[in-house]
């Protein structure tokens, strides 16, 4: 009996190959940058899986390129916008991510990237490489501590439970959230309160949930106007989340104090982009999953989970 076919888009962690390669025939875009779209159309005849990354958009051509073997598509991500679910589960094939392996690498992002947003860390390291590090200002590059502050968090699942035990230690005054579904295990470490609440008492605002139909472009002009002028946006979820333009013009007028960003759309954002710009607003390279040990059970995750579909387990 011949072994499953299994293409991977991309040069991933070998742990997850090496299982892979166990059972099943495995070819690979051996590279770290995406695999051209004619590359992948060409690889992915005849495959039983498909191993993915957030940068492959795996759609209807990919599919019909794959044919009537194809019985999953694994992506290493914990996002699935970039497959088309939907014609995937048409033609009943499964879709699955790795949504519980990359929690804490991305609330340990996200807590960075809003210490480095409200102390206005990266000002300070510019400075220092500009060599314009003087004599002591008392109010120079004065950003704002978290004690006695307000922390909201908008989406509470693992990454945003994540976050909030991780904030409680700094001496917030309240920990906020807003989710579809209120949360039984915030209880005791965050309070659910509705959408303009948040936005309202918030003093930094973390987006952690998943983008949908309904979460795309719901940050904008008419929400940032309910926040507080002195507030903080973290975004650590996905970029169509935030419309860019509108938090340009927010964080150029006033209406809200800076942004600190690790997605945007598109990605990479281009070199130009006015947000680039501006000194009240961080933007990261999508790091969130950035460490050793999140790529490494990604990997590992992804290939267990083209494993069991195809019953080699």
């Amino acid at each position: 009996m011949s072994r499953p076919r299994v293409y991977v888009t991309r040069k991933v962690p070998g742990e997850g190959l090496d299982l892979l390669k166990e059972k099943c025939t495995v070819s690979m875009w051996d590279s770290d940058e995406p695999v051209p779209k004619e590359e992948l159309l060409n690889q992915v005849k005849g495959v039983h899986a498909i191993f993915c990354t957030i940068s492959d958009r795996i759609d209807a051509a990919v599919l019909n390129a794959a044919g009537s073997n194809l019985k999953i598509v694994a992506t290493m991500s914990v996002g699935r916008d970039h497959i088309s679910v939907q014609e995937c589960e048409s033609r009943d094939i499964y879709v699955a991510n790795t949504p519980d392996v990359a929690s804490d690498s991305a609330a340990d992002l996200t807590v960075a990237l809003l210490l480095m947003t409200t102390r206005r860390l990266v000002e300070g390291l510019e400075a220092v490489r500009a060599g314009e590090w003087g004599p002591w200002k008392p109010a120079w590059i004065c950003g704002m501590e978290l004690m006695n502050k307000t922390v909201g968090i908008f989406g509470f699942g693992r990454v945003g439970f994540g976050v909030a035990r991780r904030l409680r230690p700094f001496g917030v005054s309240d920990i906020l959230y807003n989710d579809p579904y209120e949360a039984g295990h915030a209880k005791g470490l965050a309070k659910y309160v509705s959408f303009d609440e948040l936005l309202s008492k918030s003093d930094v605002l973390c987006i952690c949930c998943a983008v949908t139909p309904q979460t795309i472009g719901m940050f904008n002009k008419k929400t940032f106007q309910k926040m507080k002028k002195t507030s903080f946006l973290i975004n650590t979820a996905r970029g169509a989340i935030v419309n860019h333009d509108d938090l340009y013009d927010a964080l150029k007028n006033g209406d809200i104090g800076a942004a600190g960003l690790d997605v945007t759309t598109p990605e990479p954002l281009r070199s130009d982009h006015p947000l680039i710009k501006l000194n009240n607003c961080i933007i990261l390279p999508h790091m969130g999953t950035n460490t050793v040990e999140a790529r490494h059970s990604m990997s590992v995750n992804t290939a267990k989970n083209i494993i069991a579909m195809l019953g080699l387990d």
